[in-house]
């Protein structure tokens, strides 16, 4: 007598048509973040020698040629700088396709050309089918994008400013954290919230984009707010590199020192998700509007 196969579980109902409907995108982003994970454990192996380009024994002795070693080490310096800086930029602009594709394919396009209608005749409710929509993919960018912080963490090593940027910088600051996941949240719930609203694809995606846009420079520009700032007399001693300059006068400067670098990530981070919470919120309430 054989004993009975047993194969994994899989996704069923509507988890399982998403996954079906959607997995180009779905594909694409799994391609993602096996070709970041790739390129950051090379940034990671090249970190080393990145380090003693950076250092003083790396520029070359005055009088003197440069040997071999100190030519590679200032090759890798800027190759892992400018590597560090294209992982860190783009963590933080993900949020924009995201919004577009949330807004334009994923809820959008449906409601456009009827697939979503069609789905609510088979015993599916529009609640559902949005709680559907949303829950996976902020399940798998959740996850996928967790992962791509922390392997970027990783890479970064000793968080040397002259090849990793000073944390304050805002792509440094917004593509290191636990904000680089809650703008990728708050891009999706906006682009949820775009497509329920105007049932297109097009618009929906281009709405999703400008909001994405909109939130991500105020709290940009506003960054340096999130947080009580230290004043300090400008006799003292001279300000050290780390420390976030946010205004001065003749007598006195007001900064932020490294320390605030995780209380002003928290509060951040808690604004997205409010902002996020807030339009998945009115997407519903968008929803019900359009199938009463």
């Amino acid at each position: 007598m054989t004993a009975p196969t047993t194969t994994a579980p899989r996704p069923t109902g509507l988890p399982r048509a998403m996954l079906r409907l959607h997995r180009t995108a779905l594909l694409l982003w799994g391609l993602v973040l096996l070709a970041s994970t790739a390129f950051l454990v090379w940034l990671a192996a090249l970190a080393e020698e990145a380090q003693r380009g950076s250092s003083p024994c790396g520029t070359p002795p005055t009088g003197g040629l440069m040997s071999c070693a100190a030519v590679d080490a200032i090759t890798a310096d800027e190759t892992y700088a400018n590597g560090i800086a294209f992982v860190t930029t783009s963590l933080v602009w993900l949020t924009v396709p995201v919004a577009a594709w949330a807004g334009g394919s994923l809820i959008g396009r449906e409601l456009e050309n009827g697939t979503a209608r069609l789905a609510w005749t088979q015993s599916v409710t529009p609640v559902q089918w949005l709680t559907a929509k949303l829950a996976v993919p902020a399940v798998l960018l959740t996850v996928g994008t967790t992962a791509l912080v922390a392997l970027t963490a990783w890479a970064r090593g000793e968080d040397d400013p002259n090849l990793v940027g000073d944390w304050y910088q805002p792509d440094v600051f917004a593509g290191t954290g636990p904000t680089a996941v809650a703008y990728v949240l708050a891009g999706l719930a906006l682009g949820a919230l775009a497509g329920t609203l105007l049932g297109r694809a097009l618009p929906a995606a281009g709405a999703a984009c400008a909001a994405s846009l909109l939130l991500h420079n105020l709290l940009e520009r506003h960054r340096a707010g999130l947080w009580p700032a230290v004043t300090r007399a400008k006799e003292g001693p001279e300000l050290p590199r780390s420390a976030f300059q946010v205004s001065h006068t003749q007598t006195e400067v007001t900064l932020h020192p490294s320390s605030h670098f995780w209380p002003i990530q928290y509060v951040e981070s808690g604004i997205l998700l409010a902002v996020a919470a807030v339009a998945v919120a009115a997407a519903f309430v968008a929803l019900r509007r359009r199938t009463t």
